[in-house]
């Protein structure tokens, strides 16, 4: 009865250190969350912002954004957040910020104070998929264009090396 009565106790004591509670006098989000004030501004004044596919107006603008109260982006079910800018003039360029969420254990960023956009840098490129597929290049590997010697997956003329054989049907294979 006692022990019973101290495993209560200390079941309950750790549920409620296991909590955890929003600070005073904060907005209150979904999912325990909380409200960020983020101020997005570029330069030129005036570029049109857009954040998530929601059309924010034109800069400088806060945008809200509900976060963890540890300060990083809260996963909604999407792996990135994603801003953009829109620019004025036809000598500018878009711009667009990507901040990790920590979905499906994918980097988390922090909530920053400010986002800044400059109209008039060119965007940096993205990486392309997979290494380059040349021979020599230092990331290609030891063999030009994905093609391994015997034995490596399935070459010519047979899939592997070693085995019995089997003759099952038209040709010769290897289990």
């Amino acid at each position: 009865m006692k022990t019973s009565i101290f495993l209560a106790g200390v079941a309950a004591l750790l549920l409620l250190v296991g909590c955890q509670s929003l600070p005073p006098g904060v907005e209150r989000g979904p999912h325990n969350t909380m409200a960020y004030d983020v101020l997005v501004d570029a330069s030129p004044p005036g570029a049109r912002i857009r954040a998530e596919g929601r059309d924010l107006g034109i800069t400088p603008v806060h945008l809200k954004i509900f976060g963890d109260p540890d300060g990083t982006f809260h996963d909604f079910g999407s792996p990135f957040y994603e801003v953009q800018a829109f620019p004025l003039a036809t000598n500018q360029f878009p711009q667009a910020r990507y901040f990790g969420t920590g979905h499906m254990f994918g980097p988390e960023d922090r909530i920053p104070q400010s986002i800044y956009f400059d109209m008039n840098q060119r965007p940096q490129p993205t990486a392309p998929y997979g290494p380059p597929a040349y021979y020599g290049h230092p990331y290609a590997g030891p063999y030009p264009y994905g093609y391994y010697p015997y034995g490596y997956g399935y070459g010519y003329p047979y899939p592997y090396f070693g085995g019995p054989r089997i003759y099952i049907g038209p040709r010769w294979r290897r289990w």
